[in-house]
């Protein structure tokens, strides 16, 4: 075997096992809170609050910003969502 065909089998099989890789949970209490997939995931408790700089750490993993904008622990941003003022007619 010519180590050139060596590494190259090393190197995918590194890169393959890291894109299978699992997030794993903060949230250790029962019930758990919801997973970043879900769309109630704001709810999950807070493990670290800044409000000086801006940002919470969830215990779901979502790093939930002042401006209502999130980004998931998988990478995925979720653009600020306000809502839209209601004025009386």
């Amino acid at each position: 075997m010519n180590s050139a065909s060596s590494r190259r089998t090393d190197t995918t099989a590194i890169s393959h096992s890291m894109t299978e890789r699992k997030i794993p949970s903060m949230c250790q209490h029962q019930p758990p809170c919801p997973t970043a997939q879900s769309t109630d995931r704001e709810s999950a408790r807070l493990m670290a609050h800044h409000p000086e700089q801006g940002w919470s750490l969830l215990c779901n993993g979502v790093l939930l910003f002042e401006d209502t904008g999130e980004l998931l622990p998988d990478g995925q941003i979720i653009a600020p969502h306000r809502p839209v003022a209601v004025t009386a007619a």
